[in-house]
C-alpha cells in the first residue's frame, strides 16, 4: 500500500502539470461503470458518476496537496470550489500523460479507471490493479468527517504532542504499539512498511503494550518514525510490489529495509520473524527487539 513517502511522491510528480489546468472532461473505465451499475462503488465514492462528472467538468485544479496518504486536489469554477480527495488503497497510481500508451507499466496502462482530460492536452490518469482506491468528489472536508481525524503530518510542530497524548487514552492501552502507530488519528501516513522499520530502529518489538513504554521510549519511537518517512521520501518511496512514480519511475527505498521482507538482520545477523499483530503482518529482529 502506498503510504506517506510515496503518495508524497506521486503528488510531486502530478502537481507540475495538473495544478491551475481546466478538466474538459472525464472518461470512466468499463470496470468502474458496471461497479455503478451493481451498486457497487468501484473507485468513484459517494456520488454518481453523471453527479461527479458535473462537480469536477469545467473545474480549474487551483492546487494539490498531500495530506497523510491522501491526494487532495483542490477545484473551483465560477467561484464553486469543490474538494476531490483521493486514496490510491493498495496498488492506485496517478499518471500523467499524453495518450494512455504511454504508461510504461503494462499493468497500470490495463487497468485504468479514471481519465482526466486537462486544457494542456495531457491526461491525468487514475490507475489502480485492485480497485481498492477512492476518489471523493466533496463540498468540503466536512462531508467527509474520518478525514479531519487525521492526526497532524508527522513533520508538523504540533505531531509530537499530539502522538505522545494519545498514550493516555483508554482506546490504545491494551493495543500492541505496532497498531497504535499505524492508526492515522496518531501519526498521519504511517503506514505497515515504515511502522516495521521505526519499531527496529527503536529496538521495540511490535507487540509491546503501550504502557510498558517509558517517556523516553515513546518520544524516541516518534522520532524513528518520522526518521523512517523522511528516508523514504529522500528515497523516493519504496517500489517492492506495485508502487511507481507517477512518470513510471521505481522509488530506492527498499534497497534500505532492515526488516520489512528481509531475511536476516543486517545488525545482528539472526532471522527476521514474521507475525500477523494488530491485523498486519509485522517483520522483526528477536533479538535486537525485546
Amino acid at each position: 500500500m502506498p503510504e506517506l513517502p510515496e503518495v508524497e511522491h506521486v503528488k510531486r510528480g502530478i502537481k507540475p502539470f495538473a495544478k491551475g489546468q481546466k478538466i474538459e472532461s472525464i472518461t470512466y473505465s468499463d470496470k468502474v461503470q458496471e461497479g455503478k451499475a451493481a451498486n457497487k462503488e468501484t473507485i468513484i465514492k459517494g456520488l454518481e458518476l453523471d453527479t461527479f462528472k458535473t462537480f469536477t467538468e469545467q473545474y480549474i485544479i487551483t492546487d494539490i496537496e498531500r495530506r497523510s496518504k491522501y491526494i487532495v486536489f483542490y477545484l473551483e469554477k465560477d467561484g464553486d470550489q469543490r474538494i476531490l480527495l483521493s486514496h490510491l488503497g493498495m496498488a492506485g497510481g496517478f499518471f500523467v500523460v499524453d495518450e494512455l500508451e504511454d504508461i510504461g507499466n503494462a499493468n497500470y496502462r490495463k487497468h485504468w479507471h479514471v481519465i482526466f482530460q486537462l486544457d494542456n492536452h495531457k491526461l491525468l490518469v487514475y490507475s489502480d490493479i485492485r480497485r481498492f482506491g477512492e476518489i471523493r468528489n466533496l463540498p468540503s472536508f466536512d462531508a467527509y468527517p474520518s478525514f479531519l481525524e487525521i492526526a497532524p503530518e508527522p513533520f508538523d510542530e504540533e505531531a509530537l504532542p499530539h502522538y505522545m497524548a494519545c498514550y493516555d487514552k483508554s482506546y490504545y492501552q491494551n493495543k500492541p504499539i505496532k497498531q497504535m502507530i499505524l492508526d492515522h488519528r496518531v501519526i498521519a501516513g504511517c503506514g505497515n512498511i515504515y511502522a516495521c522499520e521505526a519499531l527496529f530502529r527503536a529496538g521495540i518489538h511490535p507487540a509491546t503494550l503501550p504502557n510498558d513504554l517509558n517517556h523516553q521510549q515513546r518520544e524516541m519511537l516518534f522520532y524513528y518514525v518520522r526518521e523512517v518517512l523522511q528516508a523514504g521520501i529522500d528515497s523516493g518511496g519504496t517500489s517492492i510490489s506495485d508502487y511507481l512514480h507517477a512518470d513510471g519511475s521505481k522509488g530506492t527505498m527498499q534497497l534500505h529495509l532492515n526488516v520489512y521482507k528481509q531475511k536476516y538482520c543486517k545488525v545482528c545477523g539472526n532471522e527476521i520473524e514474521t507475525a500477523v499483530i494488530g491485523g498486519r503482518n509485522s517483520h522483526f529482529c528477536p533479538h535486537c527487539q525485546n
